[in-house]
């Protein structure tokens, strides 16, 4: 849960790990194992709003993607963006997860936002708890979106800087309640171990990525200790390409649809999925 004090953001130590992490590999001792079930058939409708949240004096305005007027329940997925980036620079994979059955919400944060007007990249180290935060009033607002949602089927998803806020949610600032986690282009959040609960994590990273490394990717994938699965874009780079674009989404969105869901023919059709175009591998142990 998320209280209204931050980290101090002089903790340079949390971009150390873009081109290498210093986790080491772990054996799977924690299976994750959704209840079965099956994800909607239908492709909703989508409609779109934004949120005036804060947490204490951390503006943090949340864009979100959900099933237009439908009763729910859905999944909520908590997406959090890159550094210089903003929520609906995203918003063609997002719909596409609303599209599929899930409430995505997207908080803008304060210093790593597009238009930051005190841009600072290691104010990452509070994002983990904004992120939680905006769980928290995602859940606790009354409204005709936040009444749709599905408070025990939860996730967090990110790319870059998002990546490793995702990261931190699932160590360094566990909460609890995520069930699964996806993890595009990010790293670990100051060298901190995976902890608590089981939970299903899809890393997603590109070969050639020079932002945050592939090698560095790849060895936080290699240190979770629980359900697991990583894409590798062979020819990508560090954000998605509209050649990666369909291969990522597909296999991101069956994954939340296992994770979440419990729809095991989903899980099923991951190859398939990131398979789409010729442009990437998986490696699952989910």
């Amino acid at each position: 849960m998320a209280g209204a004090s931050t980290a101090s953001a002089a903790a340079a130590p949390i971009l150390a790990s873009t081109t290498a992490s210093s986790l080491a590999p772990q054996t799977i001792t924690a299976e994750y194992r959704p209840a079965p079930g099956s994800a909607p058939a239908a492709t909703f409708e989508v409609d779109r709003t934004v949120f005036s949240f804060s947490r204490g004096d951390r503006a943090l305005p949340t864009t979100v993607w959900y099933p237009k007027g439908e009763r729910g329940p859905f999944p909520l997925v908590l997406f959090s963006h890159g550094l210089t980036s903003q929520p609906t620079d995203y918003e063609a994979m997002l719909t596409r997860w609303a599209q599929a059955g899930f409430v995505v919400a997207g908080p803008t944060y304060p210093k790593t936002w597009y238009g930051a007007p005190d841009l600072d990249a290691n104010d990452i180290v509070n994002q983990p708890a904004d992120a939680s935060h905006v769980i928290d009033l995602m859940l606790s607002s009354a409204g005709a979106v936040t009444a749709i949602i599905d408070a025990d089927r939860i996730a967090a998803a990110g790319h870059s800087a998002g990546g490793i806020t995702t990261t931190g949610l699932f160590s360094a600032h566990r909460d609890e309640r995520l069930k699964a986690g996806i993890v595009q282009a990010g790293t670990d959040f100051q060298g901190t171990p995976f902890t608590g609960p089981a939970a299903a994590m899809l890393f997603v990273h590109g070969r050639k990525d020079t932002t945050v490394t592939y090698r560095a990717g790849h060895a936080v994938y290699a240190a979770v200790p629980w359900s697991r699965a990583m894409l590798s874009i062979t020819d990508g780079g560090h954000v998605t390409e509209s050649d990666d674009f369909e291969a990522t989404t597909r296999t991101t969105t069956q994954f939340l649809r296992y994770a979440l869901y419990g729809d095991p023919v989903a899980k099923a059709q991951l190859p398939t999925a990131a398979a789409v175009g010729g442009v990437a591998t998986l490696e699952s142990q989910l």
